[in-house]
């Protein structure tokens, strides 16, 4: 059987530092994957590198999108923003699913 998510959750923050030599990337989504189990899976790295992943397995679409929230949370409060609205606009990989980090309580 396949597992539905009842909607999209898409997460891609960028945290830059030119004093630090600090240019990263976090990316997150939550997906089904071929066996029919919610996956949400993690990137991360330097801007322009393919990075790290990291694939956690769940069987309730409930507790994949509370660790999402939780790791989005995080995040902002590590200094990671979502790139300009400029920067969006000329990628043409850019999504109406990408949660905003603003939208995050």
């Amino acid at each position: 059987f396949s597992v539905m998510i009842a909607q999209p959750y898409q997460l891609y923050v960028e945290r830059k530092d030119r004093a630090k030599n600090m240019a990263r990337y976090y990316a997150m989504s939550i997906d089904s994957n071929l066996f029919g189990e919610l996956c949400l899976t993690r990137r991360w790295g330097r801007i322009g590198s393919k990075g790290q992943t990291l694939i956690h397995h769940f069987e309730r679409e409930k507790d994949a999108v509370a660790l999402f929230l939780d790791l989005t949370r995080q995040k902002r409060a590590r200094g990671y923003r979502a790139r300009s609205a400029a920067t969006r606009e000329s990628d043409s990989c850019a999504s109406s699913t990408v949660i905003e980090l603003g939208a995050i309580t």
